[in-house]
């Protein structure tokens, strides 16, 4: 695999990030639980920044490679079931997924039609919903240079929105996903709060037989929420602000790993954003809560984690500007054309990536 720099993300003065053609069968299109194997029997390529190895084993194996006074640090964001049908003023079928919830009772919204995004709906057109609600469109959220990605907009339900949802709504799900899967497929085992537009998906493989283990092993975990938006951003397009929140629990115990000499991971890129938010220029972590729009690249250095567990994200995703932070371009050329070559999955349920120090 070569890294390249886009033009398109030359244009818009993002750093280089990987460029590769990626297999339409390495699109994992059904759970795991459907392909006869248990969420925890995907496969994990370790990847270790000392030395560049790289180790081909099974998520189940994590405790293996994680230290007693390690901490695991996991997003307890729930996933939402945030498409719903609609129809438009002029009797046309659309969705509408809800991307993020705003203050004053605002979302952010994103329509689709026929698997595409729909960007050419006016302000102020109302989508009325199944199930007798209601999206009304205010004003663009973010630009695109074609129309209008994400609106910001009011949404009316006829009962409390998650009791609505629980009825009308689905889990967002995109093309390469083949059926329909209940919203349990979505949801990682430790989600507490619902909120995510979209699985923060790194988290999937773990099991409570996982978790145990770790534990057993003297490996500490603490959550942190970052409710996630939409992911069907254009190639190279950073991520929008998002809502997160660190307790003061988990910063002490981020602080009090490291000064002790052990290691943090970070579960996906989520909690890579959230710890990124709240830590100094010295390296300390501290609580907080709010909308981060902080950017991971290779210019900005992690200081908050010493690594990274990951799925295998798509050619030019913003999310691999991150990984070369974390792991160095060497390492990450490395690992990417070791998953292609070995026939790894992508996606919310596919394998998975981890990066140690």
């Amino acid at each position: 695999m070569t890294l390249a720099a886009p033009a398109a993300q030359a244009a818009r003065g993002l750093p280089s990030l990987p460029s590769f053609a990626l297999p339409p069968e390495l699109e994992a299109s059904v759970p795991p639980e459907a392909r006869g194997i248990t969420r925890d029997a995907v496969r994990m390529l370790v990847a270790r920044r000392h030395d560049r190895s790289l180790v081909h084993t099974t998520f189940s194996e994590l405790p293996r490679f994680l230290d007693d006074g390690d901490l695991v640090v996991v997003n307890t964001s729930g996933t939402l079931a945030a498409e719903i049908s609609g129809v438009d003023g002029a009797g046309h079928s659309l969705e509408v997924h809800l991307s993020t919830q705003l203050p004053a009772g605002l979302w952010t919204v994103e329509l689709r039609r026929a698997g595409a995004p729909y960007l050419d709906a006016p302000a102020g057109a109302a989508v009325a919903l199944d199930g007798g609600g209601t999206v009304t469109l205010l004003a663009p959220y973010a630009p695109h240079p074609l129309g209008v990605r994400l609106w910001v907009a009011t949404v009316e339900t006829p009962a409390p929105l998650l009791t609505y949802l629980a009825v009308h709504g689905r889990p967002i799900r995109y093309g390469y996903v083949h059926g329909s899967w209940p919203l349990s497929a979505y949801q990682n085992v430790y989600a507490t709060e619902p909120g995510s537009a979209e699985m923060p998906s790194a988290g999937r493989p773990f099991t409570p037989e996982v978790l145990t283990r770790l534990v057993a092993r003297g490996v500490a975990v603490a959550p942190v929420v970052l409710h996630t938006g939409v992911a069907s951003l254009e190639a190279s397009e950073p991520p929008y602000p998002e809502y997160y929140r660190v307790p003061a629990s988990t910063a002490h115990r981020v602080n009090h790993t490291r000064r002790e000499g052990g290691r943090v991971l970070a579960v996906g890129t989520t909690v890579v954003r959230c710890l990124e938010t709240v830590v100094d220029l010295r390296g300390t972590v501290h609580a907080g809560h709010g909308w981060t729009e902080t950017v991971v690249t290779p210019d900005h250095p992690v200081t908050s984690a010493d690594g990274l567990l990951t799925g295998w994200h798509e050619p030019e995703a913003s999310h691999l500007a991150m990984l070369e932070a974390i792991a160095g371009r060497p390492l990450l050329e490395e690992s990417y054309a070791a998953a292609l070559a070995g026939g790894y999955l992508w996606h919310e349920f596919g394998d998975v990536h981890l990066v140690l120090p």
